[in-house]
């Protein structure tokens, strides 16, 4: 078969009403997912950014994009505050997995630095850029009353534990992407009785998506003794 690489999609959310309030915060949030898409390229897979989707149209449009773009696993990037409705369209049309990734910039507002600012606009601003959990419930709640299973990730971007972790999502989504795409042999038959092995055949290639060549154990000698 073709070679399938495994294809991340990767989109940040936020809030389009923030931008032209809060100087410097959209492009801020972008150079975060930029971040993220950097560390994903070196997993070893292609990463097709869509940045910050920040209202419904680009919502139904990045779910169009990611449908095109035959993505295997989308990880979602909280960034700031932002609406259920800029998230629930890209998931409900892309149809693959999601990991959310409820990543602050850093462990904590430098506060000293915070407080003496003596500029409202600012320090909201400054806040935004570190909620990146407050709309994680909401979300949560969507997909679940919607049927859409989630997993998430909680921590800090530049802590090295958290990447270990998403690593490990990445790979686990290697070995579905292979598994999708393999060729299994099955040869001869089962003796009569042992339930415990019996294979439902149709069920693996709805569950892994796979093909399963049935075959007889003559036609395996016969090519081996071609071979030879």
């Amino acid at each position: 078969m073709t070679k399938h690489n495994l294809k991340i999609g990767l989109f940040g959310i936020g809030l389009d009403t923030y931008w032209p309030q809060f100087d410097g915060l959209e492009a801020r949030l972008n150079g975060y997912v930029s971040d993220v898409e950097k560390r994903l390229s070196s997993f070893g897979a292609e990463v097709l950014n869509l940045g910050l989707v920040d209202n419904a149209e680009k919502a139904f449009n990045a779910g169009h994009d990611f449908r095109k773009g035959d993505v295997d696993v989308i990880f979602l990037y909280v960034t700031t505050y932002a609406l259920s409705s800029t998230v629930l369209p890209v998931v409900r049309r892309a149809k693959v997995p999601v990991i959310i990734l409820n990543l602050a910039p850093q462990k904590a507002i430098d506060y000293k630095n915070f407080n003496q600012q003596n500029d409202r606009t600012k320090m909201t601003g400054e806040w935004l850029a570190f909620c990146s959990a407050c709309p994680v419930p909401e979300i949560a709640n969507v997909f679940k009353r919607s049927g859409i299973q989630f997993q998430q990730v909680t921590g800090v971007l530049e802590d090295e534990k958290i990447w270990t972790e998403i690593a490990e999502w990445v790979e686990a989504s290697k070995v579905a992407n292979v598994m999708s795409h393999n060729t299994l042999g099955l040869m001869g038959n089962y003796y009569s009785g042992m339930l415990d092995i019996y294979t439902d055949v149709t069920l693996q290639c709805a569950v892994f998506g796979n093909h399963i060549e049935i075959i007889e154990p003559d036609e395996l000698s016969y090519s081996c003794g071609r071979r030879v």
